[in-house]
């Protein structure tokens, strides 16, 4: 199926078109099904917002009353100037994810989400790590979000972060008044579908109260998903949970924990990882990560609670939010 590239959503034409054999191959099973099943299934109709949330909301998590696990595990990487990417350390985490459609359409997101660093040589959780620039040995600080709400709405989601906006696959140069759709493509029996955003915004962890930790007054985090979903899966209208595995980078300037602000070393972390959401319970999460959570942060693998939109809860702002400044005085803006 071809994505229209000037508008980046899907067209009526590209979407017959890339059906073909993959329709009729996905249509053979359900031949011989009972028409009780067939009433099940219905494809998904990606140029129908409704149809595109729905779809969404059923990969990225789940429609049903208990939430699911989804996990990611990888590898961050130092770009400097023109050197070759350097491996740092690896970047494993969960998230915790329930998904309620509502009445109009739109789709409430709760969740919990956590995300560790890891010593590539042992496999082990870094509790320290020794900065080859720097020569410092610094604490690392883990990314642990105990709530995260926010919804979906049937035009394209605008996200706010520290008073900057970013709006969802926005490599279309489309506005935010646009219907929700995304870039579905049919292949065999499987849906591909690409997931954006990035970000540019004023660093809350300023060089004046933090000056090692801040990595500059502007930062621009970007995370990038690449995601394959069965198609009988995602069509079946009786099944809550659609399994999928993709591909995950981020790119960002430095962790703050990493204390390079006054280091005077100008480069970016990327990181690849897995992604996944495969068994949908704790035997996704990466034991490593399970184990430490298990011991010391319980409350993330319970269910999320519904309630107000929290927004989007960076990095950046957590940091700045639970870790006092370096500077003595400094108030916080």
């Amino acid at each position: 199926m071809l994505i229209d590239t000037m508008t980046g959503t899907v067209t009526r034409r590209a979407m017959l078109g890339g059906m073909g054999a993959g329709a009729m191959l996905a249509a053979a099973p359900a031949m011989a099904a009972s028409t009780a099943a067939k009433s099940t299934i219905r494809p998904l109709d990606v140029m129908d917002p409704r149809e595109n949330l729905y779809g969404f909301a059923k990969m990225w998590g789940t429609i049903g009353a208990k939430p699911v696990i989804s996990g990611y595990q990888g590898v961050q990487y130092a770009v400097v100037g023109k050197k070759r990417a350097q491996p740092l350390f690896g970047f494993y985490g969960f998230a915790n994810i329930r998904n309620a459609i509502q009445p109009d359409g739109s789709v409430k997101v709760m969740g919990k989400e956590c995300g560790y660093f890891v010593d590539l040589a042992s496999g082990k959780i870094m509790d320290t790590w020794d900065n080859p620039w720097t020569g410092e040995k610094v604490e690392t600080w883990a990314f642990l979000n105990d709530k995260f709400r926010g919804s979906l709405g049937l035009t394209r989601k605008v996200f706010e972060v520290n008073g900057s906006k970013t709006v969802n696959n926005d490599a279309a140069h489309g506005s935010e008044a646009e219907p929700f759709r995304l870039p579905w493509q049919a292949v065999g029996d499987q849906y591909l579908l690409g997931w954006d955003y990035a970000h540019e915004y004023t660093n809350p962890v300023t060089p004046e109260g933090w000056p090692k930790a801040s990595s500059g007054r502007t930062v621009n985090p970007s995370e990038h998903f690449v995601l394959y979903t069965p198609r009988a899966e995602i069509d079946d209208r009786s099944v809550e949970s659609a399994r999928y595995t993709g591909g995950f980078m981020r790119q960002g300037p430095w962790w703050p924990w990493m204390k390079m602000g006054q280091s005077g070393v100008d480069g970016v972390l990327m990181g690849r990882m897995h992604s996944y959401k495969i068994t949908g319970t704790h035997d996704d999460i990466p034991r490593v990560v399970l184990d430490r959570v298990v011991k010391d942060r319980p409350d993330l693998l319970e269910d999320p609670t519904d309630g107000p939109d929290a927004g989007v809860v960076d990095t950046f702002g957590k940091y700045a939010r639970d870790v006092p400044p370096e500077v003595a005085g400094y108030k916080k803006p």
